[in-house]
């Protein structure tokens, strides 16, 4: 766990990572790099919006999937993506032995192209309609990147590096690939604890990194918090609401957040100019109690009385 105001580090605590599919068991240290699970969609975000300022993304066209073409599915916008509003069939469940595209795409039949595994997936709404958070419709955008990036994976490795790991200070960040060389940016980037909140510090400035170079479209972060569905999970007294690939805790206004596996959290607070990132695996049975410690913490640091500027 990590906490940032200010910009600064002002509590860390690490523990011992329990032995994973990933890896024997091993103690947990500021140098050490973890999974980030579903915290990572909030990065392809982050990817999506440099292209976006690059001028070679367009939100509101259809997505270029080639499998969609001469389909119902050609309509399907990359807005309607990053809303998790695609129409397409996936269900995001974790749990070995029951329905899950997501175990499927991972691990199973999908696990050599999780984008031409969701990309196959056929079409259950009307796009932009009905909200399914899908990690499918993450790998299908993953692949669009890389497409408009070029190189393979290669390419894309390097694009991640150059253009959003390396000027935010993330130098522990690993992006994983899967055997057709896309992205797995659903799932998969390894990084430090504390690297993992300089990718949240990040929003809270709106796309300026620590040095003052601005790498997002103005107001992408407000991009990012846009309001798409509410989510009356019992994990939080108010639910969460979602956005464009982050999450938003509705007792905190303005904040936004990218949520993970068992209990990962990047939460920015921006009134209160604070990030804090949680990493420790909590099960659904305790996760409500996780919760609400996290709110506690954050409630516990006063509104900044001096706005903030980006």
């Amino acid at each position: 766990m990590v906490v940032m105001h200010r910009g600064e580090i002002v509590a860390e605590r690490y523990g011992t990572q329990p032995e994973t599919i990933f890896g024997p068991s091993e103690l947990v240290t500021a140098d050490t790099p973890l999974t980030s699970w579903s915290t990572a969609k909030s990065i392809t975000h982050a990817a999506v919006g440099l292209l976006v300022a690059d001028g070679k993304l367009d939100l509101e066209a259809p997505a270029e999937v080639a499998e969609w073409r001469g389909t119902d599915r050609q309509r399907i916008t990359l807005l309607n993506l990053l809303e998790m509003r695609a129409g397409l069939e996936f269900v995001e469940d974790y749990v070995d032995g029951e329905t899950s595209h997501c175990i499927g795409m991972l691990f199973g039949e999908g696990m050599a192209d999780h984008a031409g595994y969701a990309a196959a997936l056929p079409l259950f709404h009307a796009p932009g309609t009905v909200w399914n958070y899908s990690s499918g419709t993450t790998n299908i955008i993953a692949r669009i990147l890389g497409a408009v990036v070029g190189g393979g994976r290669p390419g894309m490795e390097a694009f991640l590096r150059e253009r959003l790991f390396g000027p935010v200070g993330m130098n522990s960040a690993s992006p994983k690939f899967d055997q057709a060389g896309t992205w797995v940016g659903s799932s998969f980037v390894d990084a430090t604890a504390g690297d993992f909140a300089r990718f949240g510090e990040l929003y809270r400035h709106d796309g300026i990194t620590r040095s003052g170079e601005r790498i997002l479209p103005v107001g992408w972060a407000d991009h990012g918090r846009t309001f798409v569905a509410h989510d009356p999970t019992d994990h939080a007294p108010s639910g969460f609401d979602y956005g464009r690939h982050w999450w938003m805790w509705p007792e905190f206004q303005g904040s936004i957040a990218a949520h993970g596996y068992e209990g990962q959290y990047i939460i920015v607070i921006p009134d209160r100019e604070l990030t804090v990132v949680h990493l420790g695996k909590t099960t659904v049975a305790v996760r409500a109690h996780l919760v609400s410690y996290l709110n506690d913490l954050i409630s516990a640091v006063p509104i900044s009385a001096v706005p903030i500027s980006a």
